[in-house]
């Protein structure tokens, strides 16, 4: 055989049973991380045990590993070898197939053919049916050829199969139970990365007005986000799994580094809330002189800034306030990031659907920006209903 297939060969005897407990290995060791390190560790004796194996087989011509064993250790260590190498053979032929009632049992139990005990299902669903018959189809051809390399070809679908299994495993590991709850994350994503309102204001107050500018400015703001918010997400939920809570620091035991965080957090928490205090009171202003149809031009200095020292001070206690009966972060950022979706994406939309229409005559380009902005606001009208109600339903 090629070394391609002997890789098979090898790799197909080594996933076997042990891979279906891999999983619970890496837990009883205390996490990935130390399992991870160990594992390294034992790769480096596993590796060099292969190559003293191969070269002890080439020096003495032997061709399998208890003869190996018997040219270099004498005939003793043969013979316990031999009796080792029997029941461990046996002992997984019989861990292999008491795998492969499971697995039926399991594939009966989806198509909800087995609902009381499997002695009361049809004849087919029973346990020793399905090791029978199967394993008289299946294993019985495979077991009587003489040389090893017969199974090459068997071996690449086994190593196949177990490559499927960890995409299986990797994908249940990823995806929610419903797909709907995919959009769970929507919210948070929405909320998170929603920079639009005072992108505006920020632009307007640059050196340099131009789009080239602009452009490393998004570039750096949107590098910065991305890193940090993988990284924190990642190994947060890595770290508590299904305990982590709405406020990831809160899911750590107190310490100094965690204590150094919280301090961090709260500087920074310090220094964006005037940002966006700053944008809604200027949203806040265009609603109040669009109601008195006036300008703020048509203001005093003194009304000026008793109006933005006002509507200032009722936005931080009317939050503040809020801030004490509300401590859960989830539901907040929840119905936030629902109406986040609509300033990512429907507004935009918008945007570039009048300025298509202002064009006059349609174009290619036209009508390529025309599907743009439809896409735009289909998916943020999307996003806002379903994460809403998302919200909605697991609040209340």
């Amino acid at each position: 055989s090629s070394w391609l297939y002997a890789a098979m060969l090898l790799a197909n005897d080594a996933i076997g049973a042990g891979l279906l407990h891999f999983p619970k290995a890496f837990r009883d060791a205390g996490g990935v991380m130390i399992s991870v390190v160990v594992q390294m560790v034992l790769m480096v004796f596993i590796v060099l045990a292969f190559f003293i194996l191969v070269y002890g087989s080439d020096v003495n011509n032997s061709a399998t590993y208890q003869d190996t064993i018997h040219a270099v250790c004498g005939k003793g260590a043969w013979v316990a070898c031999s009796g080792c190498i029997f029941l461990y053979c046996f002992g997984l032929s019989l861990t292999l197939l008491i795998i492969i009632g499971d697995q039926w049992q399991q594939f009966f139990q989806f198509l909800e053919c087995v609902r009381c005990h499997e002695e009361q299902g049809p004849l087919y669903t029973r346990r020793w049916f399905t090791i029978t018959v199967s394993s008289v189809l299946c294993i019985l051809p495979l077991i009587f050829p003489r040389r090893i390399d017969f199974l090459k070809y068997a071996s690449v679908i086994g190593v196949f199969s177990s490559i499927c299994v960890v995409g299986l495993i990797t994908a249940q590991y990823f995806l929610p139970e419903q797909w709907t709850e995919i959009f769970r994350v929507v919210p948070d994503i929405c909320f998170s990365y929603q920079c639009h309102i005072a992108a505006v204001p920020i632009y307007s107050c640059m050196e340099k007005r131009n789009m080239v500018e602009y452009c490393k400015t998004i570039g750096l703001c949107m590098s910065v986000c991305v890193f940090i918010y993988t990284v924190t997400a990642t190994l947060g939920y890595l770290t508590f799994g299904d305990r982590v809570t709405s406020d990831i620091l809160l899911s750590y035991r107190p310490d100094v580094v965690v204590l150094i965080a919280v301090i961090f957090t709260a500087v920074k928490s310090y220094t964006t809330y005037p940002i966006f205090l700053f944008c809604g009171r200027t949203a806040l202003d265009s609603l109040w002189f669009s109601l008195r149809g006036s300008t703020s031009e048509s203001e005093t200095e003194f009304q000026e800034r008793l109006r933005r020292v006002s509507v200032s001070s009722l936005w931080f206690f009317i939050t503040l306030l809020l801030a004490v009966f509300i401590p859960d972060l989830g539901v907040v950022i929840q119905m936030l990031g629902s109406l986040a979706a609509v300033f990512i994406f429907v507004f935009p939309g918008m945007c570039l659907l009048r300025m298509a229409e202002g064009q006059g005559c349609w174009t290619l380009r036209t009508y390529v920006i025309v599907s743009m902005s439809v896409v735009f606001i289909s998916l943020g009208a999307f996003m806002f209903g379903l994460t809403l109600t998302q919200s909605l339903v697991t609040s209340f």
